[in-house]
Parts: structure tokens; sequence; C-alpha cells
């Protein structure tokens, strides 16, 4: 599947229907790769937007203090 996306996030122009053919080989169905198709064109377009608008990103003790923050107290603050 990573291949699959790979291919398919930086040559779009190269992926066809025979792409998908080994990834129901190994016994996925055709709603897990479209659900993997979508979370990666999500991930794909926030990223672009994030870009775009020249998001900071945090460093990585930040993220996790911000985490323990919000299993703590949730979002309603």
């Amino acid at each position: 599947m990573l291949g699959f996306l790979e291919a398919l996030a930086l040559r779009p122009e190269t992926v066809g229907p025979d792409d998908v053919a080994p990834l129901r080989a190994q016994g996925l169905a055709d709603d897990a790769i479209a659900r993997a198709i979508h979370i990666s064109a999500a991930f794909h377009t926030i990223n672009r937007v994030a870009d775009a608008l020249g998001f900071a990103v945090p460093p990585p003790h930040e993220v996790v203090l911000d985490a323990i923050d919000l299993l703590k107290n949730g979002y309603d603050r």
C-alpha cells in the first residue's frame, strides 16, 4: 500500500487500474484501498495549504506537551 500511495503522490500519471491488482492480491478490499487513497489525499491537501500559508511546525517536545494537555483537559478551553 505504501508503495502504491507513494507512486500516487509522486507520479500520479503513472498509476492506473493495474496498480491496484497487487493490493487486491494481498487481500485488501476495494473499500480499504479507497480509504487509504482518501486519507493520503487529505494529508497532501492539508500539507499544501500549510506550506502555502507558512504554518509553523512546533518542535516535537511542544507537540507532546500539547497532546498531554489535550488528553488531560480536552478541547473545552
